[in-house]
């Protein structure tokens, strides 16, 4: 069968895949296996080692354990959650509630950036990427419709804290790249609930292909990139 998806190098290389049990997460794990070129894909989910976003601890337990395999050359944090505790994006104010809020940071942003600090030690000097599922609802100057409140400023806070991680990162590998990836709107259980409104759902297998070959193409810059599945920048 032929491998459609583009490789990140043309050399040999090692994966790491956080999230691996979502749609996205699964279709990386996928490309990375099909690819001549990966050696070796590590994956993490909620099964293995007691991963859970909300507990540091468990975050350092397992890039512990996955740094048996490191050095990695790339590694994709493919988590999230948009729907929690069985209640959507807020479309008012007057539906805000702080619990809700502050998980929303906490599974969105919070987790994410300690995953960062753990596992970005495990990445290989030289080439290497770190890249993080966003969304384009994080963008402050592309909101034009409001509403979604916890989830848009949670982004917008994984945005921020990832661009800023970018730069010290960087003062010790100026080739790593940090890559803030909006997948679009793809079929899976987190999009689940809002599908019917969307004309064209992608599939996992086409949002990570467009989104690898965006991580291929990109250049080596002090910061973060924050880009969609076809390769295009999205204004901050």
């Amino acid at each position: 069968m032929t491998n459609h998806f583009p490789s990140l190098f043309e050399h040999d290389y090692k994966a790491l895949v956080i999230g691996a049990s979502g749609a996205i997460g699964g279709a990386f794990v996928a490309a990375f296996k099909a690819d001549p070129h990966c050696t070796h894909v590590e994956v993490v989910t909620r099964s293995t080692g007691g991963f859970d976003l909300l507990d540091a601890e468990s975050i350092q337990r397992q890039a512990a354990l996955c740094a048996v395999s490191a050095p990695y050359q790339v590694v994709v944090d493919a988590t999230g959650a948009l729907t929690l505790e069985g209640r959507g994006p807020e479309k008012s104010l007057a539906s805000l509630d702080p619990a809700l809020l502050t998980k929303s940071f906490q599974i969105n942003a919070m987790g994410p950036v300690m995953a960062m600090s753990h596992f970005s030690k495990l990445l290989a000097t030289g080439p290497a990427i770190y890249a993080k599922l966003s969304a384009r609802v994080g963008s402050i100057s592309d909101n034009k419709k409001g509403g979604w409140y916890g989830y848009r400023a949670a982004k917008a806070a994984l945005n921020m804290l990832l661009h800023t991680a970018a730069i010290e990162l960087q003062r010790k590998n100026p080739e790593l790249k940090v890559v803030l990836l909006q997948p679009g709107t793809v079929r899976s259980a987190l999009s689940a609930p809002f599908a019917a409104s969307v004309p064209d759902l992608l599939d996992p297998t086409e949002s990570v292909a467009g989104l690898l070959a965006a991580m291929k193409s990109l250049s080596n810059k002090a910061g973060a990139h924050y880009v969609d599945y076809r390769g295009e920048p999205i204004d901050w």
